[in-house]
């Protein structure tokens, strides 16, 4: 049977051409995408496009932009049974992130994908994503999507949203799983790690929740940098701190002080790497004793976009009996490797 798949048309370079009359790009209507790649018509499935009405650079998108693109996912969950969202590279790892939190029990491939040079031009990566991005978000064996989470397609790879970072603005190879196995690889055949494959809870229903607050800001620490800067954070409930190595900052009666004056008001202070892989261990050097005097929280080995919409959602979420302290080292969608 043909599967109906919902292609969410967002913006990014993806959905340029290039106007050869002035050699300047374009966005070009995507409602004549099937003209464009008329591949489309190999794949068993049917699509239909849901463009953003204003289609935007990825440094545009943001928690509105997250939402508008979950509702589009729940209003449709049940007459589709995949979902292909085109995106622009730059936040693409954050969109993904987000969406990962917001569509809970989700049984249907939901797949992010995009290009890094326009569809039109000679050596575009675009088509190749697009197609195999849109083969994994229709495919099904004996009627169970293989793929029931949010994942970015993009050059070769599935990688799980919630565990993808962009490290290249130049190569079509742009995005890395550092610390968690890739889900997928096409080749001749598409080929699937499926033991890595997300899997939620059988008792867990699919519902859309749309919380993000705007009340979290993210700092990366550097040589030298003034601690005094923190003293002052207004209306910030988490902060996400970007430290060195596994988790070691400035060691200093200041720096502890001003940590913990941010948690006497309040805040919530959460500890993530600067390294693309490996994990935050509190207590494995001298320099991260800190953080367990004043009760931070340990980010392990998430993502920087993955803690940052992660802390977004639930931070004052009133579906989340837990507190923030409780909820955050949990994983809800495969972001965070369990001890």
């Amino acid at each position: 049977m043909k599967r109906k798949v919902l292609l969410i048309y967002t913006g990014g370079t993806i959905g340029m051409e290039k106007d050869y009359g002035t050699g300047s790009l374009k966005p070009f209507n995507f409602e004549n995408i099937f003209s464009k790649i008329p591949e489309i018509q190999l794949l068993e499935c049917e699509v239909r496009v849901q463009p953003f009405d204003q289609p935007l650079d990825s440094s545009d998108m943001g928690p509105k932009e997250w939402q508008r693109i979950a509702k589009y996912i729940g209003d449709n969950y049940e007459l589709y049974d995949g979902f292909l969202i085109l995106h622009g590279t730059d936040t693409m790892a954050y969109t993904a992130s987000a969406l990962s939190f917001m569509l809970k029990g989700l049984r249907k491939p939901v797949i992010l994908t995009g290009s890094q040079l326009p569809i039109g031009d000679l050596r575009t990566d675009a088509k190749e994503n697009f197609l195999t991005g849109l083969n994994y978000a229709s495919l099904y064996e004996a009627d169970q999507a293989v793929v029931q989470e949010v994942a970015i397609y993009f050059e070769y790879k599935l990688l799980r949203g919630s565990r993808t970072l962009k490290h290249s603005a130049e190569y079509f190879d742009a995005y890395l799983s550092p610390n968690y196995p890739i889900l997928g690889q096409s080749g001749v055949h598409l080929h699937f790690t499926k033991e890595a494959l997300y899997r939620a809870p059988k008792d867990q229903p699919f519902e859309v929740d749309y919380h993000m607050s705007p009340s979290v800001l993210f700092w990366r620490v550097f040589p030298g940098m003034s601690m005094a800067h923190l003293r002052a954070l207004p209306n910030v409930k988490v902060l996400i701190l970007q430290v060195y190595g596994s988790g070691t900052i400035s060691n200093s009666e200041h720096t502890e002080r001003i940590l913990q004056k941010l948690r006497d008001q309040g805040t919530e202070v959460v500890v993530v790497s600067q390294c693309v892989s490996g994990a935050i261990s509190f207590g494995k050097y001298e320099n991260s004793s800190v953080f367990t005097k004043i009760g931070a929280i340990s980010g392990t080995d998430m993502t920087a976009e993955s803690a940052i919409t992660k802390a977004m959602h639930l931070m004052d979420n009133p579906r989340y009996r837990e507190s923030f302290a409780e909820n955050f080292p949990k994983s809800f969608c495969g972001e965070v490797s369990e001890n």
